[in-house]
């Protein structure tokens, strides 16, 4: 049997794939070579899942591998027509975030409860100004996505007593369906966008879906940029329809200097960290080591995404 080919869209620093040497004809592409390179590929890794050079690259002409994995949750970087129509496998890095993330959200959670971004302003003014902060234990949050890392916000926010609504695309047992959002959104204290982007989620929290939370509510977006529509958001909070917002996820990234979010009323903004941890690139790598393991012995690939949906299903 021919060794396999193991194409890897490059990102600095570079993934250890230190077990598959000798085993795989490991290439490296940027991508402005990538289109060049995909029809030799057996396997495509996109290390780079800021990318959205598959996209562009896939409808090509030749061969193209067989699997596709990307090391991100979301796979809306790199989903095309073609891609979707063909017999690939695509598969993602589920699993890998979620915990990181959920205490992110808590930790925003309690910033914005414990008044944090005032009091550090505060420091530096050297201004001393007694407040009064708010309880988290007893409020209320919705949580909108109800994969894995939704259900990890889920149970960390518990963990604060914080009672949790779970959104997802259809009801089930323990999950509201996207005809209760409206009613929830007017009780929440706590918004948590974790949703998958898709052609159902792009901009679903808009002027309308702003305007029907409360004005005590505050708003958090871990999940992708688009499910924000970011000047509705921008005058929710200038207009203190809501009390605040945190986005770790934009349309555009990275955010330019020069946008207007940067400078927005009661909002926190971060560079898509929530859920990189330190070490966070070597468990990436370590996944796709077992999970190539699986696809070389011809056995059934864990974390395989749904092409149509745009996300891995089971929950």
């Amino acid at each position: 049997m021919p060794t396999p080919t193991l194409l890897v869209l490059d990102a600095e620093p570079l993934p250890r794939l230190g077990s598959l040497t000798g085993r795989v004809r490991i290439e490296h592409t940027d991508a402005d070579g990538l289109a060049a390179r995909l029809p030799r590929a057996d396997v495509l890794l996109v290390w780079d899942f800021t990318s959205r050079a598959v996209r562009e690259a896939w409808p090509g002409e030749g061969p193209r591998p067989r699997w596709v994995h990307t090391a991100s949750a979301g796979v809306d970087h790199l989903m095309c027509p073609e891609l979707a129509a063909s017999d690939t496998v695509v598969t993602n890095a589920r699993g890998i975030f979620d915990q990181p993330i959920a205490e992110y959200v808590a930790a925003l959670v309690l910033a914005m409860a414990k008044d944090l971004p005032r009091t550090l302003e505060l420091q530096r003014e050297r201004t001393w100004r007694h407040r009064e902060s708010h309880k988290v234990a007893g409020s209320r949050a919705v949580v909108v996505g109800t994969g894995p890392i939704g259900r990890a916000i889920t149970r960390t926010l518990g963990a604060l007593d914080i009672t949790t609504a779970l959104v997802g695309r259809t009801a089930r047992t323990g999950v509201h369906g996207p005809e209760d959002l409206d009613r929830l959104l007017a009780r929440a204290d706590w918004v948590i966008a974790a949703a998958p982007l898709t052609d159902q989620t792009h901009g679903m929290f808009d002027a309308r879906r702003f305007g029907v939370m409360q004005p005590s509510a505050r708003f958090v977006n871990i999940g992708r940029g688009q499910l924000v529509v970011e000047e509705a958001l921008a005058e929710a909070l200038a207009k203190r329809w809501i009390a605040g917002a945190a986005l770790d996820v934009f349309e555009s990234e990275p955010l330019t200097p020069d946008s207007p979010l940067w400078q927005v009323p009661g909002l926190i903004v971060s560079p898509h960290m929530s859920g990189d941890i330190v070490g966070w690139r070597d468990e990436l790598g370590a996944q796709f080591v077992e999970l190539y393991e699986l696809w070389a012995a011809g056995k059934p690939l864990e974390n395989v995404v749904d092409k149509q949906r745009g996300y891995v299903p089971g929950h």
